[in-house]
């Protein structure tokens, strides 16, 4: 297949990229480079796909209505993936204008491309945290890398500006991945493990919740990102059984989806940041605080059937949390 990619220097956006090239298929991928987070992690990425004769990168911003127009005139495209977003649950509350421009404006500008462009399938991604579930709340799975999302109706109040690009993607009827807290070698610094383990290198404070929960995690990695590609490989049915009177949020008479992507094993912060100290060597000094803006301190799964390839257990065990240290140690010459 061609596949294009939006926001491919990205985190997850690059660790595709390079599943989907490992396995044969084109990429034509997307990113506008902006600053959000050092611009020098985004290329570092890009330079990971030197050498790959099936990539080409173009730098675009997707909010830019003339430049999408032009470029799926130009290229034929079998599937669209759509991981260029403004990141950042809580930086959504500080700066929505940021989220509008490239969550919804942008989001808009694949939809339309993909509709007059005669692409097949276009998938879209999404945090967990755009909803606002009760302690009640819980996401019985259909599968283990890829986990279809049974969560509660819609809420009234949104958490962020998120919820208005989700509803967009919605009545595109797009499949979408919901992804849990994401980790692994070229990660995000803005997301806790990097935050975590540059502050407790350098001796700084985590700032931190004690009544936090960890939402179950999911590494991102060559392997793990086969739920993504599995996504991607198949098109979305209607559910025959789908009813307006008990509507099923997950699930539509459309082709809709919506597919966690994480594991069903949720661990507490604390316990987190305990494994984090055994792997670096070093104690964590801790910044207790109350619950912050955008956190949402209940959202777990259940259920998990033996349906495709399971996440491992032990999620606290701390193998993939030292695959991340030894890449960060690496990557920052960190001794």
């Amino acid at each position: 297949m061609k596949v294009m990619i939006t926001g491919v220097a990205g985190f997850i956006g690059s660790t595709l990229a390079l599943r989907l090239l490992a396995r044969g298929d084109s990429v034509y991928g997307v990113d506008n480079m902006n600053d959000y987070y050092d611009v020098t992690l985004k290329e570092a990425r890009l330079k990971l796909f030197s050498g790959h004769k099936n990539f080409t990168f173009d730098k675009l911003d997707i909010a830019d209505r003339a430049g999408m127009q032009k470029m799926f005139k130009r290229e034929k495209f079998d599937a669209v993936m759509n991981l260029a977003a403004q990141a950042g649950v809580r930086y959504s509350i500080e700066n929505p204008h940021a989220y509008i421009d490239a969550n919804v404006v942008g989001f808009l500008q694949r939809a339309g491309g993909c509709r007059h462009s005669g692409v097949k399938h276009l998938v879209f991604a999404r945090p967990v945290r755009c909803t606002a579930p009760t302690p009640t709340c819980r996401f019985p799975s259909t599968t283990t890398w890829i986990t279809r999302c049974r969560c509660m109706p819609p809420p009234r109040r949104p958490t962020s500006s998120w919820r208005t690009a989700m509803r967009i993607s919605t009545s595109c009827r797009a499949p979408g991945c919901a992804f849990f807290t994401v980790y692994g070698p070229w990660g995000r610094p803005d997301m806790a493990l990097f935050k975590f383990t540059k502050g407790i290198l350098e001796g700084t404070p985590i700032r931190c919740s004690t009544k936090a929960r960890w939402c179950a995690t999911s590494p991102i990695s060559m392997t793990s990102s086969r739920g993504v590609v599995r996504v991607i490989d198949n098109t979305a049915a209607p559910d025959p059984k789908w009813s307006g009177n008990k509507p099923d949020p997950a699930t539509s008479y459309a082709p809709f989806r919506i597919y966690n992507i994480g594991n069903n094993n949720p661990v507490q912060l604390m316990r987190y940041i305990e494994v984090l100290e055994q792997c670096l060597g070093k104690k964590a000094k801790l910044d207790l605080l109350p619950m912050q803006d955008g956190d949402v301190p209940h959202i777990r799964q259940h259920r998990v059937t033996r349906t495709g390839r399971r996440f491992p257990p032990g999620h606290d065990r701390g193998d993939r949390y030292r695959r991340f240290v030894e890449w960060y140690r690496q990557y920052y010459k960190v001794a």
